[in-house]
């Protein structure tokens, strides 16, 4: 089902069910290589399936079940596995598979139980290009990949290593892709195929272009797909009369970019659907500081109180604690107060930023709202850290502080789950911000 043009190769179509597969001619006999692949895979839904396979086998798989190519191959398959078969929700990801010619690729476990290495990245429906960078050399496999957010073709960030590798001296590079009951159109832009020379040896010559020949060829082969799409046009409008007799409708409904997302318009829904989720959470995380704060100025409110009933208490007398230590709390509590308000402005400040970022434009406003939270996340750490000190200083040394005793009240927040309390909150909005 691929179909070759003259500027990339549509492994598969955004149709059910399909397979395709592209593999170099001859074998490659590189004793340690490198290739660097671009692609694209994008889709209408928020899931996709099955995925794409880069190849290098000891003979050239064609066709078959594994995400397109033959199963039971002899030698390695990087496979980019959009679909979540096992529910675990570790998908899109990465996964590296190797064999010797007889394991039976694991599709119910999206090969978990065979993976020499693997790693989870969202490879859909990216602003630019994925790029994938696969090294063998000296019997490592390692795997970079670009994640298609910058147009920087050199941004990649590790992914997978396997170490003492062992692979067929010679075979078939090759790149596949499946559709299942779900689609995406699984678009190669490039394959670029190096040869890595140990330092001290000669370096190889290159090889000729390739022949007008065989450039013909690949564009007649490309025209006769571009036929089998338009009759399968035509044999879907015979399956659905309710288009018929609609001169150019069943286009308009499939195939035009009024009912279609273009590249930017979903590049758009994702900004502005990511950045509501982080303008609700920020929302919601603004009204517990409200909530602490609140609870805060009572406490403060009812120990001032205290000190001013107490104050001609007899200092040594059991049992109630002296103005002094009163004084330290309620300053550590201001503190405190001024500590969470800080947290809640600065929480303000990420709102409007966000808020004022909602407007159409390039992928720019993401980073600079995901630097905003990097910095919200330090200055957390930061009035932490500046808590923690400020508690340690004004606790008299030998004595653990506590608190007073209040009689109209029967029990008050200690400054203990007070800091428990915010440490977690910490926690947890940091979390989530690593989570997104």
């Amino acid at each position: 089902d691929a179909i070759p043009s003259a500027d990339q190769i549509r492994i598969t179509t955004s149709l059910k069910s399909q397979r395709g597969s592209v593999w170099t001619k001859t074998k490659s006999i590189f004793e340690h290589w490198e290739v660097e692949v671009t692609f694209r895979v994008t889709g209408r839904g928020r899931i996709g399936a099955d995925g794409l396979a880069i190849w290098f086998t000891e003979e050239q798989g064609l066709e078959g079940p594994v995400f397109g190519a033959a199963d039971k191959w002899n030698g390695v398959g990087v496979f980019f596995d959009s679909f979540d078969n096992d529910g675990k929700k570790n998908n899109p990801g990465v996964i590296v598979v190797g064999n010797d010619g007889k394991l039976l690729y694991d599709h119910q476990n999206d090969g978990s139980t065979q993976a020499l290495a693997s790693c989870q990245r969202d490879f859909r429906n990216k602003p630019y290009p994925v790029r994938v960078k696969i090294t063998y050399y000296q019997k490592t496999l390692t795997v970079l990949i670009n994640n298609g957010f910058t147009p920087d073709k050199e941004d990649y960030e590790f992914c997978a290593k396997v170490e003492e590798m062992v692979l067929p001296p010679q075979g078939y590079f090759g790149i596949s892709a499946a559709t299942g009951g779900l689609a995406d159109d699984h678009d190669v832009l490039s394959f670029l195929t190096f040869q890595l020379t140990e330092p001290g040896k000669e370096v190889p010559t290159p090889d000729a272009e390739i022949p007008q020949k065989d450039k013909e060829k690949y564009q007649e082969e490309f025209e006769h797909f571009q036929q089998e799409l338009d009759k399968k046009k035509e044999e879907f409008q015979k399956e659905h009369p309710d288009v018929q007799g609609q001169p150019g409708k069943l286009f308009e409904r499939f195939f035009t970019d009024d009912l279609f997302e273009t590249v930017s318009d979903r590049e758009l829904r994702q900004i502005f659907e990511g950045q509501n989720r982080i303008h609700l959470e920020i929302k919601q995380l603004n009204r517990q500081l409200d909530m602490i704060l609140d609870e805060q100025r009572r406490y403060v409110s009812a120990v001032t109180g205290e000190i001013a009933t107490r104050g001609t208490a007899v200092p040594g007398q059991q049992g109630q604690v002296s103005q002094q230590e009163i004084e330290t709390v309620v300053k550590n509590q201001e503190e405190v107060i001024r500590q969470v308000n800080e947290i809640r402005n600065s929480m303000s400040d990420a709102l409007r930023l966000i808020t004022g970022a909602q407007h159409p434009g390039s992928a720019a406003g993401v980073y600079e709202t995901t630097q905003h939270f990097n910095d919200i996340k330090e200055h957390l750490h930061v009035v932490k850290r500046d808590i923690e000190h400020l508690v340690q200083q004004n606790m008299p040394s030998g004595e653990k502080a506590k608190c007073p005793d209040l009689p109209p009240f029967p029990s008050c927040l200690s400054t203990v789950h007070f800091f428990v309390f915010v440490a977690v909150q910490t926690v947890l909005f940091i979390g989530y911000i690593m989570y997104r």
